[in-house]
Order: structure tokens, then sequence, then C-alpha cells
């Protein structure tokens, strides 16, 4: 039987019939929930049952949910999907709102934000609100250009900062083919800048390789006088070689030193999977010489000035500055590629176990990525004796 405007206004949610679900006709039903009344109307389409929202009452009337019922009704005989035409809809009314470059950058990092690291998103967002927005952020989605971004990127190529222009550029391009992903647009205009940019010479960074030169590098690290936690970080970043931005926002529930592992979660991570640390012995006794120190906060590495955040990703480069070592000669990511070569080629290490240790993609036979913990025995015994031979070249190098 078909609904009464009197019944529509005297159902009151929390009597018996609450939460029920009273059928007005061809569809259309008054779903009593909570203190609020909505009309939905129910439907197939392709052979799947779905519920379109047609408003709550009394801001929609019986009358008015009938009109809208009777709308999607005639939809479906144009055998168009009700929901379908809704979310087209909505789209054109956020283009006419905000068809800008910046209403959709803002979107696509809104996204970016839910699966990547924070420090990540952070980075893009200062780029994007400091440098591209107020530029060409009041373009028109559809009426940006090629030259448009490429005056963006030109701004840092012409101060010399060549891989930040193409950043800027796969940056904009990213924000393109999401919105050609969304059909807002038909093409990805940076496409067009291939050969546009000057391309940036590729830099490794600074490390040491010879043993020499390592025996005295770990000398002086033991010898550095400072602040806590920087002294510990200096002398921890040799043993597990991780990246820098790993190293410093360590977190103590991260370790678990009876077991002398440090498993580190997916979001910290370049390729975004868990990895796992094995620490040596000389590893465990530094951070439970530390832990006594900051073991009360979140942060292994606290900042010097405010221990609520991790340390600065300066201070372990700073700190190489004050034992003697030029940016080029020594950084913080160049612990890394020490371990690498050494292990390699004065060790004589399995690759795949320092390729693993490394966070480095490697698949097995078959081309499936190992999982974080393979190889976990074999490459324990490799970071002890990694750490006993750092040790021998300290005090006899």
């Amino acid at each position: 039987m078909a609904l009464t405007d009197v019944f529509v206004r005297t159902a009151r949610p929390g009597d018996p019939k609450a939460g029920e679900k009273h059928a007005d006709g061809r569809g259309l039903y008054l779903h009593l929930l909570g203190t609020s009344k909505y009309w939905r109307f129910r439907y197939r389409y392709l052979g799947k049952e779905k519920v379109l929202a047609l408003g709550v009452y009394p801001d929609v009337s019986l009358a008015q949910a009938r009109q809208r019922r009777d709308a999607a009704r005639k939809l479906l005989a144009e055998g168009r999907d009700p929901m379908a035409v809704r979310r087209e809809e909505k789209l054109e009314r956020e283009l006419a709102a905000g068809d800008t470059f910046e209403f959709f950058g803002r979107q696509w990092l809104a996204r970016l934000a839910q699966d990547r690291r924070p420090s990540t998103v952070k980075k893009m967002r200062n780029w994007l609100e400091h440098e591209v927005f107020p530029m060409i952020g009041a373009i028109p989605i559809r009426e940006l250009r090629p030259r448009d971004v490429l005056l963006v990127a030109r701004r840092f190529e012409d101060r010399g900062a060549l891989e930040s222009a193409h950043r800027i550029k796969q940056l904009c391009g990213q924000i393109c083919r999401y919105c050609l992903a969304m059909d807002v647009v038909e093409r990805d205009v940076t496409r067009d800048l291939h050969g546009a940019l000057r391309t940036p010479k590729v830099v490794s960074h600074a490390a040491l390789i010879e043993p020499r030169d390592v025996a005295v590098l770990m000398r002086r690290i033991h010898g550095y006088q400072g602040f806590a936690p920087a002294v510990a970080a200096l002398k921890l970043a040799p043993l597990v070689f991780v990246r820098p931005g790993e190293l410093r926002t360590a977190e103590w529930s991260e370790f678990d030193l009876d077991a002398a592992e440090w498993r580190i979660p997916g979001r910290k991570m370049k390729m975004g999977v868990d990895h796992v640390v094995p620490l040596a012995t000389q590893a465990v006794r530094i951070l439970r010489d530390l832990h006594k120190v900051t073991g009360h906060g979140k942060w292994v590495f606290p900042n010097v000035r405010n221990a609520h955040e991790c340390m600065s990703e300066n201070t372990i480069n700073a700190a190489l500055r004050g034992i003697g070592y030029a940016h080029d000669q020594m950084t913080g990511h160049g612990f890394r590629a020490m371990a690498r070569t050494m292990l390699d080629e004065i060790l004589g290490e399995r690759v795949d176990w320092i390729e693993h240790q490394l966070a480095h993609a490697v698949r097995d036979p078959n081309g499936r990525a190992y999982n974080r913990t393979a190889h976990l025995a074999g490459r324990r015994e490799m970071m002890q004796r990694w750490a006993d031979y750092l040790d021998r070249l300290r005090l006899t190098g």
C-alpha cells in the first residue's frame, strides 16, 4: 500500500517501527533510522541490485521523493544507471565550481595522502603551494598547455636545480594523468615536454669505500662528542646502513632488542614494504645505552630542540661535517654505498643478501618479490660479520 503524508509525518524513530523500511511502490521506500527519515529507491541494473539515496524527510517531501523516483525510472528505461548519472552530474558541478589546475591538484594530493608517507606528501604539498599553484593554479584544467608547466620548471632550471625542474614536471604530470583517468581532460600535456628540459647529471652519494679511509672514519665517529642521540645515530648509521630518513624517524616501538631486530613499517620505506634489520651486538649495545636517555619517549633520536619531533634530516650530515668530512667526501646516505661495495668486494657476501638488507627490490627466479623475512638468518650473520669488520678496521686499521 502506498504511503501517505500523514504516515510519513507521524512515523517516529524510536517506536517499534524504527529501523523499518516502508514501501511506497515502484522501488521507493522510507527508511526510519536513528532520528532521521531517509528516502531510498531500490532498483536493478545489469542484473545487480542497487539503492539510490533520494534525500531526507522533511527536506524532501513524499511528492518530491516520488518525482525523483520517476526520474530515476526514466533513466533506467533509457538504459542508463541512475547512480552513474548522479556521479557524472556531481563531477560536472565540481567542474563548474572549481575547474582549475589547483582544484584538481589538491584533490589528487588528498588521495595521495591516504597511502604515501607523510614526509613525501608534505614535500609535494610544499612544491605545489609555493612554486606551482601561484603560477598556474588558476588556469582551468582543460586550458592548461605544455608551455605553462614548462615555465614553472624553467624557474628551477634557470637556477641550476635540474633535478627539481624534472620533479616539478613529473608532479604536474601526475595531476594531469589523474584528471585523464577522471575523464576531465583528454591528454597529459606534460608528455609534450620530452627533451624540453636539460638533463641533470647523475651524481652518486659521496661515500668512502677503501678500508684505510673507512678505518679513519670509524675512529672519528667513535671520537665524536655532542648531543647523545646524534652521537648514537652516527655510530649506528654504518652498522644498519638504512636510508637516512628511516634512521632519523626510528621509533622505540619498532625495536625488539632482546631479539636483536628492528622492524620498519612499510609506510616509512621507499618501496612501501615492511623491512627487517637484524641488529649486530654492537648495534644493540648502542641502542640499549641510548634507551636510558630517550627510551621514555616515542622517538629513538628526538630533535635537540623539541623532544616531540624526530631528529632533523641534516643532523647526520652536520655530524659528518663536524668530524672533518665535506659533503663531497661522505654523506649519511653514503653509508649504504660503503656497505654495498665493501660487503661484496671485500667480505664476499652474497649479493642477494646485501640487496635484501638495502631494502632493494629482489626477485626469485620466477620473478616474484621475496618477502621481508627472506634469508633472515643469513642476513643476521652477515650483519654481525660487517659490524665485526668495522670494529677491526677501527682498532687496527
